[in-house]
């Protein structure tokens, strides 16, 4: 009987995602792995997002899901390079899936490219993709108990947007609790608190991931 540890499976996911980083950095593209839960608002996030980096950046985008292509369609009326990536049944992206749809990206002269992962706050916390910010969605609506309950994903992710602000109003949501919790578990990560459908609290975004962009290309 042969028995292959969890660990060995990692450890050549990270092999492979250091690849996808390298291969990355070698085009001066950055990449962002945006994670979060079903419905959190990833996709009108990212419609918000590119309508405010108009002309500052030239983005791609890789959509997970376990089946569909209605995000990914989305992208495309936006004008934005998009590669689908259908799981069918697996509850995250890994290395080597990146590795394949990056080569649909071949003709496309980008600057960013972000992997919407798909919707889950605990098994994409696991697995690097090569990416070079993590940047993890939770929305209003969720509740904000989440840090407390799936700690890994927030305590890996490089910023935290609070997506659907708007809804603060109607909820028990508490923000300063959600502040509190993610500085205890990612001290260094920047909180944002969003509108997206309206753009609110997203030009500050934009401008923040144009510098750590810049920041990242120009490290040794």
């Amino acid at each position: 009987m042969r028995i292959v540890a969890a660990k060995q499976l990692l450890k050549a996911n990270d092999q492979l995602a250091s690849e996808n980083r390298q291969r990355l950095a070698a085009r001066q593209i950055f990449c962002i792995n945006l994670v979060g839960s079903p419905g959190c608002g990833k996709t009108t996030l990212l419609e918000g997002l590119f309508r405010q980096l108009d002309g500052r950046l030239s983005p791609g985008v890789i959509e997970g899901d376990i089946a569909g292509q209605i995000d990914a369609e989305r992208m495309d009326g936006l004008g934005v390079p998009v590669v689908q990536i259908n799981t069918e049944g697996m509850c995250h992206l890994d290395a080597n899936m990146i590795a394949a749809a990056w080569d649909g990206f071949s003709a496309a002269p980008l600057d960013v490219l972000i992997i919407e992962n798909v919707g889950n706050l605990v098994c994409t916390a696991g697995y690097d993709l090569g990416e070079h910010l993590r940047v993890v969605v939770l929305s209003v609506a969720e509740g904000d108990d989440k840090l407390i309950k799936y700690p890994a994903i927030f305590q890996r992710s490089d910023a935290l947007v609070v997506t659907k602000r708007d809804l603060l109003p109607h909820t028990n949501f508490d923000i300063s609790r959600v502040r509190g919790d993610m500085e205890r578990l990612a001290p260094q990560a920047e909180v944002f608190e969003v509108d997206a459908l309206r753009g609110d609290g997203l030009a500050e975004l934009a401008d923040w991931l144009v510098s750590r962009r810049q920041a990242a290309l120009q490290a040794p």
